[in-house]
């Protein structure tokens, strides 16, 4: 075969692209987030000339990570197989349940591997599946119900997905193929106008408003794009003043005067979108649904397994705050001589930025943007969800973050 006219990378960057366009067209205040984005970002750069340690103003401009969520294991495999197309593979294994604040997903991130891709686009898409295997959220009849509503959808057209594994085979495609390609996989995503069950709907948000989200409508959806800024905190305090309502608090490591690092992330309340119904006596009625919200995010330095353990000790005091200097040095000369956090081939001024995400701050993140708190039933857990039951399922391997970080160490920066 002959090389492709669109690479794998550039579908990846038209996809990103393309969902960008949508769901700001969905939800606006989505644009709001991006133009204050990059006007803190432009700022930013302008009074700090190491502002392109954590990667180039272009990149970080570009950059977004989008979150979906599906119901059954089949469609978690569809969805592999799409994104594959696009150069993005599992990443890492998140447990939504086990947070302090539990959401009956388990999650895997859909994102380049390789420092060079991911340099060229860095597209990542945080994927959830609803747990309902799991008795502590579903009993054996909700389990039933919910299991024949999923069975009864196709979330991904078979053509779409047929194409996606030819294009991931081939690294590429046609230009003319490209553009139909793209349009196809990013209109998968949007959001349905077909009309919701009500009555099913509500009996889902008993459960929890996230299962109502995956499982209590024909079709998933975008749940939020998030743009990367350099001052997070600069950044919530434009949109507070432009009068968008953001959540209570900046999810992550607290702000210092240190290197920054993982991840850090905030977000404006979930909006009141407008929705169609079906009521109990068949009549379509309008009302409105707050399921999706505009996230940010700002991304340090990756830690190690050993900085992640300091990182952990220090979150879980009563005000990490207080206590940070005490887990971590204020320079990356230190933070390489102790082996906190990862660098380019050991150079301090070269930090490998963190590409993965934070289950806590992610649960976090759902937790707030909802209006009731999910209540785990007192029953054991034989679901048996885990990563090796994921990667069984979609029949791929889940790459571990530190084996990537460790390799991207190893090279100089893309």
């Amino acid at each position: 075969m002959s090389a492709p006219d669109v690479e794998i990378w550039q579908l990846r960057a038209r996809f990103a692209a393309a969902l960008s366009a949508m769901y700001g067209a969905e939800v606006p205040a989505y644009t709001t987030l991006v133009e204050v984005s990059e006007a803190v970002n432009r700022d930013f750069v302008a009074t700090h000339p190491d502002a392109g340690r954590l990667g180039s103003i272009e990149r970080v401009t570009a950059e977004r990570h989008g979150a979906i969520r599906v119901g059954a294991p089949g469609e978690l495999t569809d969805v592999a197989d799409l994104f594959a197309a696009f150069g993005m593979y599992p990443v890492g294994y998140y447990d939504l349940r086990e947070a302090a604040s539990p959401v009956p997903v388990v999650s895997t991130a859909f994102r380049p591997v390789a420092a060079s891709e991911l340099a060229r686009n860095p597209f990542r898409v945080f994927t959830s599946m609803l747990a309902t295997r799991d008795g502590r959220f579903f009993d054996a009849d909700l389990r039933r119900r919910v299991d024949e509503f999923l069975s009864r959808r196709s979330l991904f057209n078979s053509e779409l997905i047929a194409d996606a594994r030819r294009i991931a085979s081939d690294g590429g495609c046609r230009a003319d193929t490209a553009e139909d390609f793209v349009a196809r996989a990013a209109a998968a995503f949007a959001l349905s106008r077909e009309p919701v069950d009500r009555a099913w709907y509500a009996e889902l948000t008993a459960v929890s408003a996230v299962a109502a989200d995956i499982a209590g409508v024909p079709t998933t959806h975008i749940n939020h794009l998030t743009p990367r800024v350099l001052d997070i905190d600069d950044l919530y305090q434009r949109m507070s003043r432009r009068g968008i309502t953001m959540i209570d608090a900046i999810q992550g490591p607290p702000r210092w005067d240190g290197p920054d690092v993982l991840l850090r992330q905030t977000s404006f309340r979930a909006l009141a979108e407008p929705r169609r119904f079906r009521e109990a006596d068949s009549l379509v009625t309008e009302g409105t649904l707050r399921v999706r919200f505009g996230e940010v995010e700002a991304r340090g330095v990756a830690l190690t397994r050993k900085g992640r353990e300091r990182y952990d000790a220090a979150m879980a005091s009563a005000d990490p705050a207080a206590v940070w200097g005490d887990y971590f040095p204020r320079s990356d000369d230190e933070m390489a001589t102790q082996g906190l956090a990862y660098y380019h081939r050991g150079d301090p001024s070269a930090p490998v930025v963190y590409e993965d995400f934070l289950p806590t701050s992610a649960a976090g993140i759902f937790r707030s943007n909802l209006d009731t708190d999910t209540e785990a039933a007192a029953v054991p857990d034989e679901s048996g969800y885990d990563i090796d039951w994921m990667a069984g399922t979609i029949g791929r391997h889940i790459h571990d973050p530190y084996d990537l970080y460790d390799a991207t160490a190893q090279e100089a920066p893309a």
